[in-house]
C-alpha cells in the first residue's frame, strides 16, 4: 500500500461514520479510529518492514505524552493506600459462585488471610488472600474480567 491509498482509506473511514477499522495484509497492519464528536482522526500505522521503527517513533510520542500525566496524579492521591496485585494471569471473580455474595465490597474491613477474590487459571480457581489488614477503598477490576500478572486489583487503607 502506498501513502496515497492510505490517505484515501482514512478519508473514506472518516466520512463513513465507522468508529474503528482494522486492515491486515501480508506486510501491513493498519488501525484507523475516528471520534464522532469532532473531525479528529487517530491513525495507527504499523508496517512489518524495517521502516516500522522510524514510523513508530514518530507516532509513539504523541500517544504516550498525554497518558503519562494522569498516573502521576493518581499516585499522589493514593500514596497512603496499599495496592493488592494479581499474583497470576487469569479471570477475576468477586464471588465464589454466581449465587453467593461478593467476598469483599468497598468499605469492607479485611484481616490478614481473608479471601478477597478468586482468579481462575486453566480451570483452577485460586483464592487470593489478603496479606495485610485494613479497609477496602476501591476495587480496580470488574467481575469476570481477565487480569494480568501484577495487575492492581484492590486499594486498601491499612490504617
Amino acid at each position: 500500500m502506498d501513502l496515497k491509498e492510505i490517505q484515501n482509506l482514512i478519508k473514506f473511514v472518516a466520512n463513513s461514520g465507522v468508529a474503528e477499522v482494522k486492515l491486515e495484509m501480508d506486510d501491513v497492519k493498519i488501525t484507523i479510529r475516528t471520534t464522532l464528536e469532532g473531525s479528529t482522526t487517530e491513525t495507527t500505522y504499523v508496517q512489518q518492514l524495517p521502516a516500522q521503527n522510524a514510523l513508530q517513533q514518530a507516532v509513539a510520542p504523541q500517544q504516550i505524552a498525554p497518558a503519562a500525566a494522569a498516573p502521576e496524579v493518581a499516585v499522589v492521591e493514593n500514596a497512603h493506600f496499599i495496592t493488592i496485585k494479581s499474583p497470576i494471569i487469569g479471570t477475576f471473580y468477586r464471588k465464589p459462585s454466581p449465587d453467593k455474595p461478593m467476598f469483599v465490597e468497598v468499605g469492607s474491613t479485611i484481616a490478614k488471610g481473608d479471601v478477597l477474590c478468586v482468579i481462575e487459571a486453566m480451570k483452577l480457581f485460586n483464592e487470593i488472600e489478603s496479606e495485610i489488614s485494613g479497609k477496602i477503598v476501591k476495587v480496580l477490576v470488574d467481575d469476570m474480567s481477565p487480569v494480568e500478572f501484577d495487575q492492581p486489583l484492590f486499594l486498601v487503607d491499612p490504617s
